[in-house]
Parts: C-alpha cells; sequence; structure tokens
C-alpha cells in the first residue's frame, strides 16, 4: 500500500446537523478519499476525481465541505497547521488543495 498523499486526524466530520465522529480520519491515498472514525471504520469514501471539496462561505476558518457520492460532509479540521512534530489536523484549506492536486488540478 503507498503512501497516502494527505492524512489527517481528530476531525470532526458531520452530515447535516448529524454529528458522525468527533475524532475521525481524512486520507487520500491511491486516489481514493476516505472518511474514517476514531476506530478506522470507514463512513464513506469515493474516487479523488468524484470528490468537490469547498469552503463553505459561512462556517469558521478550519471548516471544509465535501460532497462524496452525493452526500455533503462537513469537516472540522484545524485553524492553521500545526507545528512540526505536534499533534492535530491541518487546516481545511490544505485538505481542499490536497484534494484539487489528487484530482489532477480539479475539485
Amino acid at each position: 500500500m503507498a503512501e497516502p498523499e494527505f492524512t489527517a486526524t481528530g476531525v470532526r466530520i458531520d452530515k447535516r446537523l448529524r454529528s458522525l465522529t468527533r475524532a475521525g480520519q481524512v486520507r487520500i491515498s491511491d486516489g481514493r478519499l476516505a472518511l474514517l472514525t476514531s476506530y478506522g471504520t470507514e463512513i464513506d469514501s469515493a474516487p479523488v476525481q468524484a470528490v468537490r471539496a469547498s469552503k463553505p462561505w459561512f462556517a469558521a476558518e478550519g471548516r471544509a465541505l465535501a460532497d462524496l457520492n452525493g452526500k455533503r460532509y462537513l469537516l472540522t479540521l484545524g485553524d492553521h497547521d500545526p507545528a512540526p512534530g505536534e499533534p492535530g489536523p491541518p487546516a481545511a484549506r490544505r485538505f481542499i488543495e490536497a484534494v484539487r492536486k489528487a484530482a489532477g488540478g480539479r475539485a
């Protein structure tokens, strides 16, 4: 298995008004984006080319929207990238950039 292109832990994942996990994982690897619970159980996954990632206009700085398989998820990542060697989720901006890069510039 190849090294993941993007990994974030400690991510809150919501679907509509329902929280699915408060400490989930987001992983981009082998051309797929996967949303996982804190235990590693898959919530949803899709090929990166089919994923739309964006910054919601109504939300705080550390949030991103991800549309997978016709479902919209609100991801709460960090407000800023953690210091090198420090735990914590990367910024939402970095997640959006990673999806666009993995999809070949489109997301």
